[in-house]
């Protein structure tokens, strides 16, 4: 299956691109094992503009006044953008000493704990927090998601995959793609990483039992653990529906989680209408790209970092009945 091509058009954005100036070598998709396995050509070379999540806000959202510039670390190490290469397992440049000095390979960068703090976290019916935050409004596009410890608010690991489309033409995908992450600069990494849904949540379901969180033969809720959305939308209805699309029985892992939005209600007794509002309030500058999954996810994970470390209890907001589909909401106060 051949893939979608960068436009013209979008070419030349990145070329005029202030960002393209730190930009590194191209990186060539023939050193690259497995290229089937990619979906994608053996004679093409990655733009590095592609690959990488950009640590500024969009310009709509300085506009705006709902964004800052990108904070840096507690070190004196400089913040850098992120590999979304990496980020995949996918990055074949970690014997490069350049490429490792301008661009990340660790989200830690952008999810550090105030040690001083944790001594204010409350107990947590819960071990670990799978912060989530979908991409793609026909179907899932990006499916981010970073495990937080809830006890030290550590960052532990993440699981990132680009979402190919199963139901669209290929003249609809690089459409769709060039209007969604083109403006990021990071669509020619989503043609070189995308796979089909079925075959991320096969993945995905590696790595929550290579954490022990599930188990494929006992089936049932995650162990110990609940993802963190940033509303109900993710997984009350994208991933319900994006089942539907894909032919596959929703898994039974999906069947409850947290909507911060409730708990931020609850706890400060504000409403907060996303992730941008929150952060706002509590003063928290944003970090890399809104509407990237992946950026989005390592924000909405600072808030629970915060809202743990103010003495919040995050627990479950809401469970899907197993018989009938229908979702429960198990919080009186919460946002409709």
């Amino acid at each position: 299956m051949s893939l979608a091509r960068v436009s013209s058009s979008s070419s030349t954005r990145l070329l005029h691109s202030p960002l393209l100036l730190s930009f590194l070598r191209p990186l060539s998709s023939s050193t690259i094992s497995s290229a089937s396995s990619l979906r994608r050509s053996r004679t093409r070379s990655f733009p590095i503009a592609a690959a990488f999540s950009q640590g500024s806000p969009s310009p709509q959202a300085v506009r705006e006044g709902e964004a800052m510039e990108a904070p840096r670390p507690s070190s004196r190490r400089p913040w850098k953008p992120t590999c979304l290469y990496y980020t995949q397992g996918k990055c074949t440049m970690m014997d490069d000493a350049l490429h490792l000095e301008k661009f990340s390979h660790s989200l830690l960068m952008d999810l550090p704990v105030n040690v001083s703090a944790t001594d204010k976290v409350k107990p947590q019916k819960l071990d670990y927090f799978l912060v989530l935050d979908l991409e793609g409004k026909v179907e899932i596009l990006e499916f981010p998601v970073l495990m937080i410890d809830a006890q030290s608010m550590e960052f532990i690991d993440s699981f990132h995959r680009f979402v190919r489309p199963t139901a669209m033409s290929e003249q609809r995908i690089g459409e769709y793609i060039e209007g969604k992450y083109g403006k990021f600069g990071v669509d020619r990494v989503w043609h070189d990483t995308a796979i089909p849904f079925v075959e991320v949540l096969q993945e995905f379901e590696d790595w929550i039992g290579s954490h022990n969180l599930w188990k494929k033969d006992q089936g049932g809720p995650l162990n110990s653990a609940a993802f963190v959305t940033c509303g109900n939308w993710d997984l009350k209805t994208k991933v319900p529906e994006q089942c539907r699309v894909s032919k596959l029985k929703l898994p039974t892992y999906f069947m409850e989680w947290i909507n911060l939005k409730d708990i931020y209600l609850n706890f400060y007794n504000r409403r907060a209408t996303g992730m941008m509002t929150m952060m706002r309030e509590l003063q928290m500058p944003i970090v890399g790209s809104h509407h990237l999954g992946i950026d989005d996810s390592k924000n909405i994970a600072r808030v629970v970092q915060r809202m743990l470390s103010d003495g919040a209890v995050l627990q479950i907001t809401a469970k899907r009945q197993l018989a009938t589909g229908d979702v429960k909401f198990l919080f009186k106060n919460r946002i409709r």
